[in-house]
């Protein structure tokens, strides 16, 4: 973890009171690169799975388009029985699946290093669980804001204030 910072859920699926205990969650530890401004924007998490047989660790950096695209799944999960996240073959992926019976299936599959997949039931309803995890991603997006654009391509700048 970066000295100073503190962390941030930006996702955390978990088993309603009374159920499995088992979770997910997406942990901003801080900037990938702060002050550089190539990679200022950047996020060092780690995705955590627990559940009763197996707790496993994934690091990851995300981009800013990976929180884009976070808001994304969860658009196509509220629509959908299926969604998916993280797919560009850089990270661990992502699949969410809703039985529509309040159960969800988390499987997050290490391809690119491990080929290790964990798939865990959880017991949350979804009207529910979008609610929590759009409020995490406004905290997390609030926490670490965009301060770099890119101007053209390969061109990057610090943002100005009041500019979006």
């Amino acid at each position: 973890m970066h000295s100073g910072d503190t962390i941030i859920h930006l996702i955390h699926l978990a088993d309603g009171p009374g159920t499995s205990g088992h979770s997910v969650s997406v942990r901003v530890l801080g900037r990938s690169q702060p002050g550089i401004l190539t990679g200022h924007d950047f996020l060092d998490c780690e995705i955590v799975i627990e559940a009763r047989a197996v707790t496993a660790h994934f690091s990851v950096t995300l981009l800013p388009e990976d929180l884009e695209e976070w808001e994304d799944a969860l658009a196509t999960l509220e629509s959908g029985p299926v969604a998916t996240w993280l797919t560009s073959g850089r990270t661990p992926s992502v699949e969410l699946e809703s039985a529509g019976t309040g159960t969800l299936s988390v499987s997050v599959h290490d391809g690119p290093s491990s080929g290790v997949t964990v798939t865990v039931p959880l017991s949350v309803p979804l009207s529910t669980l979008l609610a929590e995890q759009r409020g995490l991603l406004a905290r997390a997006r609030e926490a670490y804001p965009r301060e770099v654009v890119e101007t053209s391509p390969g061109a990057y700048e610090w943002r100005r204030a009041g500019t979006t």
